[in-house]
């Protein structure tokens, strides 16, 4: 798979325990990460630390992120907000293949309410090892960007 050196994370409360987990499964696999916080079980704001993690990534700072809050939508919903962010919440294994296989994400997002950790390992492994097929999924992501930020059907 591809060769992932750097990875910032983040999470809520809701997250912090799988963000834990998560850390050594990338000690692990020898990847060095950035840990934006939270640094604890205190109760916490989903978007600002998404918020970190996908300007990190939309920076072009680190090449990709993993965002953990209870049920992962709010994470997504914030960090899909910057540009070159494309942040996929996985919850099967089958969709972080796809995520990465069609949508080229660059960012893994996590339930941590939601996903058992053991699972969890599962769908970060396959994340990090799984490469983007380009061709006809190479067009729509173009399509994607395309997309202005606007009310109007463009």
């Amino acid at each position: 798979g591809n060769n992932v050196e750097q990875i910032v994370i983040g999470s809520d409360h809701a997250g912090f325990a799988m963000k834990e987990h998560i850390k050594t499964e990338l000690v692990l696999r020898g990847i060095t990460f950035r840990d934006v916080g939270v640094f604890s079980e205190e109760r916490s704001d989903y978007p600002v630390f998404s918020a970190k993690v996908a300007r990190a990534v939309a920076s072009g700072e680190f090449e990709r992120g993993v965002i953990i809050c209870g049920t992962g939508i709010g994470a997504s919903i914030t960090a899909n907000r910057f540009k070159n962010v494309r942040a996929a919440l996985c919850v099967t294994e089958e969709m972080a293949h796809m995520s990465r296989s069609h949508n080229n994400a660059n960012v893994l997002v996590l339930g941590g309410r939601i996903t058992s950790l053991e699972e969890a390992s599962k769908i970060l492994e396959i994340w990090l090892t799984t490469g983007f097929e380009g061709g006809r999924h190479s067009h729509r992501l173009q399509m994607i960007e395309d997309i202005s930020c606007s009310t109007k059907d463009e």
